[in-house]
């Protein structure tokens, strides 16, 4: 049962008057972002945050750092599990487009960035928490994460991504709390140095079963490494502007969300374990709540549940068990 469910994908700007929709999780990334007294000031401060950091990076050919500017498109993926018309916000995504002022082209950059899903948070946040309840041992449910990576690789391969997009995603995420990582020779010249880890970790495990490896790397002006996750071959698939393009949107993001890691005032060196406990940082002037970011997740999972998990379950389990990629 190799069928694809159906995909549909929408598509609006990130930009000073972002609104978002309904279907939106308001704990993602730029959503978070868009909402209270001050929501366009966060968004102009981020956006302008965003461009500063890319023309850093993308130097040669830019002396006065104003040559480029980032433009952002919010991904929204819908899927229709009965071909029935009824759908469910599956995947919310970044694409990343750069303007050339000296040329006036647009040139493509990477889809991916900021990962959005309502089924992780189903998973992560009412699945694990359910399983764990009561139990003096933290364990990982049987068939953790299948399901949800499996709809993503279908995604990935389906007809809807290939007519929309050149290359495959790339998605980044900080760097985990609970690990140390140490700095390697293997030096990039817009991602930086490569850090490798101490151990696995149950985010690298679950994005694996969306087809998805992990590399680390600390790009130049960055305080900490980030977390890059993609198919193929992560340096010689994507040009420097691509890469830069997703640096420069998701530090900024992790600038405003992990001030302790991201805007910190001490730089990561040889051996590093990131903290949120740190003291020594500076903090952005856009506004966000982490407390209520953290309580709404579980509010997200149990929505996914109600509406996507248990109306759909024998139909999604079915198709899990004999999908393959």
């Amino acid at each position: 049962m190799n069928t694809e469910f159906e995909f549909t994908i929408k598509s609006i700007c990130f930009d000073k008057n972002y609104q978002p929709s309904d279907n939106t999780r308001i704990t993602t990334n730029f959503a978070n972002l868009a909402r209270g007294s001050r929501r366009q000031d966060n968004l102009i401060d981020t956006l302008e945050m965003i461009h500063n950091r890319f023309n850093t990076l993308a130097h040669w050919d830019n002396p006065n750092g104003d040559r480029y500017s980032i433009h952002l498109e919010i991904i929204s993926v819908n899927i229709d599990v009965e071909s029935n018309g009824c759908t469910f916000p599956t995947i919310e995504i970044l694409k990343t487009n750069i303007f050339d002022h000296k040329t006036n082209k647009n040139i493509e950059g990477i889809v991916g960035n900021n990962f959005s899903s309502y089924v992780r948070d189903y998973d992560f946040s009412v699945l694990l928490l359910n399983h764990n309840k009561d139990k003096t041992e933290f364990s990982v449910p049987d068939n953790f994460g299948d399901l949800h990576g499996k709809i993503f690789k279908c995604f990935v391969k389906s007809n809807h991504y290939k007519d929309n997009f050149t290359k495959l995603p790339v998605i980044c995420l900080s760097v985990s709390d609970n690990k140390v990582y140490r700095r390697t020779e293997n030096q990039h010249p817009v991602l930086g140095f490569e850090y490798q880890p101490n151990k696995s970790s149950l985010t690298e495990n679950y994005f694996r079963k969306m087809g998805l490896q992990v590399r680390y790397f600390m790009p130049p002006g960055s305080s900490a490494p980030l977390a890059f996750y993609f198919f193929g071959d992560l340096l010689n698939d994507y040009t420097n502007l691509e890469l830069a393009s997703t640096i420069s949107t998701m530090e900024t993001f992790q600038k405003i969300y992990r001030p302790e890691i991201y805007n910190a005032n001490t730089v990561a060196g040889e051996h590093y374990q990131p903290s949120l406990n740190h003291q020594d940082y500076s903090l952005t002037p856009v506004d966000y709540d982490r407390e209520e970011r953290n309580h709404l997740a579980a509010k997200q999972g149990e929505f996914a549940e109600e509406n996507f998990i248990k109306p759909y379950r024998k139909l999604l389990d079915q198709w899990s068990a004999n999908y393959t990629f």
